[in-house]
């Protein structure tokens, strides 16, 4: 995280508020995460439970369970390539520039559809940082991870997703 002078928050930053937060690119914390590279920006911990942030990089194909989060909206906001994005029975085609909004409780699930998107991935209110910590692995290097050799043992995913408010609906892709 970048430096931010105390001396000077003191003068700007009133008692009881939260100290601003200041990452430049790559800064953050790297995680390898449902095939591709999650990088929390924010968690619960710098925002006073209020939001997480993440920015995402990962390859085609890669995406995320159908599931429903029952403490925390969710949303999108692509920076790089094209996310098909699955929410309450509709289908998103969500090129750069796009945004999503999945709210709590509301099915929803996301492929990239491109060959690699980079995109930020938000909730509100925080948690979600924790279910990226249990089954993520620290990036050695930040980049996407090689290709899984084997299907993730559903098990602990589903575990870390009861631990952590959400529930698995079904299997990674698009709805037919």
């Amino acid at each position: 995280m970048s430096s931010i002078n105390a001396a000077d928050t003191a003068t700007t930053t009133p008692d009881g508020a939260l100290p601003p937060i200041a990452l430049g690119p790559g800064e953050g914390e790297h995680f390898w995460f449902f095939g591709g590279l999650t990088t929390i920006k924010a968690d619960g911990a710098d925002t006073g439970g209020r939001m997480t942030l993440t920015e995402q990089t990962a390859p085609r194909g890669s995406g995320s369970p159908l599931h429903v989060h029952h403490n925390e909206d969710e949303w999108f906001y692509v920076l790089e390539g094209e996310l098909t994005i699955w929410v309450a029975g509709q289908t998103v085609v969500a090129p750069a520039g796009s945004f999503v909004f999945g709210p709590r409780d509301v099915p929803h699930t996301f492929i990239v559809s491109s060959d690699e998107a980079r995109f930020l991935l938000a909730t509100q209110a925080a948690g979600f940082e924790g279910f990226i910590r249990t089954l993520g692995t620290p990036a050695p290097v930040a980049k996407i991870p090689p290709a899984p050799a084997a299907p993730p043992d559903m098990a602990p995913v589903l575990q870390a997703a009861a631990d952590h408010g959400l529930e698995i609906l079904g299997p990674p892709g698009i709805p037919a």
